[in-house]
């Protein structure tokens, strides 16, 4: 793989411990600013929001730009959100600098897929997808763990100054190793564009993607108090089997990248079904400490093997200047997901039927998407020679 596709890693790493890393650190933020565990909570929330709506709006924004510029323009964002972050003097200071440092998550994952296949033979972009998340994979093995430790030690907001240094790596080696496009965009009809991704199909294809997603965040966002208070482990293992659940990243991402460059529709069913069964599993797991840290893994493997096929998936659909646009939708749609999933969660904990029915109720989440893509392949009747892959996407 060439040394460009790891810059965009680097990035991607960046952006996965911006993201992840306050679940850590939220008694600390409440406790300097005088809020709530649960308004603390919202920095997440608030985050997740401004990807979905900064995803599309940035990417509309940036169309006509070179994708170097856009990626170099963001990691700009990127690193003056976080500074901002360390920096803040309140509570609605730093609300604010999390939705401007999110603004630059979704687009960065979309133009970057579209960079990363570019860099690569035509049958090896799946896996170039899934080398460039493996940056966000890595966040939540290394970045998180250690961002969380390092704000317990020194205070949270260092944690924001060693992320807005990534941010300044990461803008070092994007401007080094990753080429200038040979050719320029054209200037498109974000207009145009925007009606094309409001088509069935397109949106058949994305509530798939939030589906599917929600239902892994309905169970990791409570994973703790799942180990904890459903398992019976010490709060003391809680982080190294967080390490287990990387580790499951890490496999699954590279899987479900190799599984799509050779099978692209049957790897996202698949990887549907195997997550709904992974989940449903987990239920029956919850009282066995051994097998509930292997379906700790199982669960980061399942859930990260649907990424680079989804996101492979938008690409095969969308042509030209519509590529970017369309795969940051699909970055917005994983977010959105987040956020849905950690709702739904908290509703089945508060409202039952409680902590350890979560598992199965997510297990729902993933069967509904499988459902939804097997609506919108029927959408549309098979062309001739055309993939599989474009399908799900295309538009009548």
């Amino acid at each position: 793989m060439p040394l460009a596709l790891y810059a965009l890693t680097v990035g991607a790493f960046g952006i996965g411990v911006t993201e992840f890393v306050l679940m850590g650190l939220l008694l600390e933020v409440g406790a300097e600013f005088g809020v709530s565990l649960q308004a603390a909570g919202w920095l997440i929330s608030g985050y997740a929001l401004g990807v979905v709506v900064g995803a599309p709006l940035i990417t509309a924004m940036t169309g006509h730009w070179p994708q170097k510029r856009v990626l170099l323009g963001l990691m700009v964002i990127f690193t003056l959100g976080n500074a901002a972050c360390a920096l803040a003097p309140s509570y609605g200071f730093l609300m604010t600098a999390r939705v401007l440092a999110a603004f630059a998550h979704g687009t960065f994952f979309g133009v970057g897929s579209v960079v990363a296949t570019s860099l690569v033979a035509p049958n090896k972009r799946a896996s170039a997808i899934a080398v460039m998340f493996t940056g966000l994979t890595m966040a939540n093995i290394l970045g998180v763990p250690f961002g969380t430790w390092l704000g317990q030690a020194f205070g949270w907001r260092a944690t924001f100054w060693a992320v807005a240094g990534v941010g300044v790596v990461a803008l070092v080696v994007i401007g080094l190793f990753v080429p200038r496009s040979e050719t320029k965009p054209e200037a498109g009809d974000w207009r145009a564009d925007l009606a094309a991704m409001a088509r069935r199909p397109v949106l058949l294809g994305l509530l798939t993607t939030v589906l599917g997603y929600a239902g892994v965040f309905a169970v990791f966002t409570y994973i703790a108090p799942l180990l904890t208070q459903v398992a019976g482990f010490d709060e003391a293992a809680v982080s190294p089997i967080f390490l287990v659940f990387g580790v499951g990243l890490v496999v699954g991402n590279l899987l479900g990248g190799r599984l799509a460059d050779r099978y692209l529709v049957p790897t996202v069913l698949g990887s549907l079904i195997v997550l709904a069964c992974v989940l449903g599993l987990m239920t029956f797991a919850l009282h066995s400490q051994v097998l509930v840290v292997i379906f700790v893994g199982l669960l980061g493997a399942s859930a990260f093997a649907t990424v680079a096929p989804l996101q492979m998936w938008v690409l095969e659909k969308a042509q030209g200047a519509g590529q970017s646009l369309a795969s940051s939708f699909n970055i917005a749609a994983f977010n959105l997901g987040n956020a849905f999933g950690a709702w739904l969660g908290g509703v089945v904990i508060a409202h039952g039927p409680g902590l350890g029915a979560i598992t199965w109720v997510a297990a729902l989440l993933p069967l509904c998407g499988l459902g939804v893509a097997l609506l919108a392949l029927r959408l549309v009747p098979a062309q001739g020679h055309v993939g599989q892959a474009q399908l799900l996407h295309e538009p009548h």
